[in-house]
């Protein structure tokens, strides 16, 4: 844990040194120094990005959530069924690699301006990632996994429980982690189509009002949004899959 520490000390250091070079380097008014854009940060400040805040980390988590559950489910169904995964496969290799966000305007068409437009995008992007991920993982399993386990007696819930969710768990979190990134993204850039509230919105608001210091500080709670997430997702790795860390150790 300390070492952990250690490390993430050291990158909040050198992210701050990076910063402040570039407040020196560039422009001042440009890029505002550390202490300018915290200076911001009030109580007045955090009451304001309260909604804000709120609006963003809500359809992040709903577009994660929903991504993780159709990616396990049809990911775990691909690895089940030879005939599914032959069927699925060239519908999926046709879509994955096209750039999702060129279909945000047939989305926001048909789902309006939004919550609904930010969740679908989200999902729509990375449900890719974690179907794929999960099906490839549970495959590359050792079949000797499953044999001792029939040799024991066990029956096919059992199997799924005790070999494949476990399997399925640590793959759909590590994609978690590679997908949180994107979604982020994927949600500033649809925050700032069309809704009133989420922190994209307040980002490029304060953008076109040349109100500098704000889009930094909104980009600081972006990603302390974003970080926050991420540490979630590491706490429920470290929680469930505890027989991964002790096998490993």
């Amino acid at each position: 844990m300390a070492h952990k520490l250690k490390y993430f000390a050291f990158g909040l250091l050198l992210i701050h040194a990076l910063w402040l070079y570039g407040t020196l380097a560039i422009n001042g008014r440009l890029i505002p120094a550390p202490w300018v854009v915290y200076g911001r940060m009030d109580i007045a400040f955090w009451s304001m990005m309260g909604n804000h805040i709120w609006h963003s980390a809500w359809r992040l988590l709903a577009g994660l959530f929903i991504s993780m559950a159709l990616g396990l489910f049809l990911g775990l169904l691909m690895a089940q069924s030879n005939w599914l995964s032959k069927t699925l496969n060239p519908f999926m290799y046709f879509l994955y690699p096209i750039p999702k966000m060129a279909f945000l305007p047939v989305v926001m068409l048909l789902l309006g301006l939004g919550n609904p437009t930010t969740i679908a995008m989200i999902v729509l992007i990375i449900v890719f990632q974690v179907m794929v991920n999960v099906r490839d993982g549970i495959v590359s399993i050792p079949p000797e996994h499953y044999q001792i386990l029939k040799v024991l007696g066990a029956n096919p819930w059992q199997l799924l429980k005790e070999v494949t969710f476990p399997a399925a768990l640590s793959v759909i979190l590590s994609s978690t982690r590679v997908a949180l990134g994107t979604a982020t993204a994927i949600l500033f850039i649809t925050e700032t189509q069309g809704t009133r509230y989420g922190l994209g919105f307040y980002i490029m608001d304060a953008f076109h009002r040349i109100n500098y210091v704000d889009m930094y500080a909104g980009i600081t709670v972006l990603s302390i949004v974003a970080f926050g997430l991420f540490l979630l997702v590491d706490l429920a790795d470290r929680l469930l899959l505890k027989w991964n860390k002790v096998s490993g150790s």
